[in-house]
């Protein structure tokens, strides 16, 4: 039975997840990273920037959206560790196209939701579960599940209509999962980035510089991974601990509702 506790991160190889990664392993997690693939350059590089906080590195290939093969990962993470403390389920992806919501065809929709909100919640269950479990095997045990949505659970884009549905449907799992686990003594948050400078803005950051500057944003600035992992690692902390079923937005003032 690993001592350290243990964090599983899915969409780890860049962005939000590397970031989490690192944040977490500064706070004295082991670190399973979670990625399409581990014969990657983010991959590759993630594993010296965790280790280097004298963390375990653990970086496992799993496509999120093939529900069949999460219970693998997980055995591998259990057999390797013996335990697992958080679960941040951030993998996601933007559509391939952009298309008015009147062309949005049934294999985009079908793609962003199965990676998007399909595999997260079927993999934070088989996570719960094993969770529960453990509860009863590790002293002072303190599991804590993390859903990463976007404030398009709650902003329209009309023209990826397919991402706006993914992520409102994960803001719903948050709650209903921080409800079911409460009586287990799993807390249950959701972290609710802006927008955030990663790779899938990268096409979006011309047009967009613009209107933040213009005041889009309040705080007149892109948000950066960093933003989302200081969240991250404050929960994983215990720092809001009688808190289960919260809404984390971090947005630089996109929740004001203004006139």
């Amino acid at each position: 039975m690993n001592e350290k506790p243990v964090a599983v991160i899915t969409g780890a190889s860049r962005g939000i997840g590397r970031s989490a990664a690192i944040a977490l392993a500064a706070e004295g997690y082991d670190i399973a990273s979670i990625s399409r693939s581990i014969d990657c350059e983010g991959i590759e590089n993630l594993g010296p920037e965790v280790e280097k906080h004298g963390a375990q590195f653990f970086p496992i290939g799993l496509d999120i959206s093939c529900t069949g093969c999460h219970a693998e990962a997980i055995t591998d993470i259990l057999e390797r560790y013996g335990r697992i403390d958080l679960l941040v389920n951030n993998a996601g992806v933007a559509p391939l196209l952009r298309s008015d919501l009147l062309e949005m065809t049934e294999e985009s929709y079908d793609r962003v939701m199965n990676i998007n909100l399909k595999g997260p919640v079927f993999f934070a269950q088989k996570v719960a579960k094993e969770m529960i479990w453990l509860k009863e095997q590790i002293e002072r045990y303190r599991p804590i599940i993390i859903f990463i949505t976007s404030v398009s659970a709650v902003h329209s884009t009309t023209n990826r209509t397919e991402y706006c549905i993914s992520k409102a449907g994960l803001s719903m799992a948050s709650t209903v999962f921080a409800d079911r686990l409460s009586q287990n003594g799993i807390l249950v948050f959701e972290v609710r980035p802006g927008m955030i400078e990663t790779d899938m803005t990268a096409r979006i950051k011309e047009k967009y510089d613009k209107r933040i500057a213009e005041g889009l944003v309040p705080q007149k600035r892109w948000g950066v991974p960093a933003d989302i992992a200081k969240a991250i690692a404050s929960l994983a902390r215990g720092d809001w601990d009688f808190s289960t079923g919260m809404l984390f937005e971090i947005s630089g003032g996109l929740n004001i509702r203004k006139l």
